[in-house]
């Protein structure tokens, strides 16, 4: 991203750094292998999210839980016990 004059856009792919190269060649990676590994109606879940990270979070909440309800669950698991 670049901003230019509190406008922030695009960089063009021509002016990326080789970092910023290899960090969209591991996001592209990464979401293969996401996607690989993913039923139909799964992958439909996340097809519409742009980056990796989007992608393991939305699958994070549908299949795992946030963190906050892991925690919650137990908290209640143990107030019952």
């Amino acid at each position: 991203m670049v901003e230019n004059e509190k406008v922030i856009s695009e960089k063009p792919w021509s002016q990326w750094t080789e970092q910023e190269s290899k960090k969209a060649q591991y996001d592209c990676i990464a979401k293969n292998i996401i996607t690989s590994a993913l039923s139909f109606d799964e992958f439909f879940r996340i097809s519409q999210c742009e980056f990796e990270k989007e992608m393991w979070d939305t699958l994070e909440v549908t299949h795992e839980w946030t963190n906050d309800v892991k925690k919650e669950r137990m908290h209640t698991f143990i107030k019952e016990y």
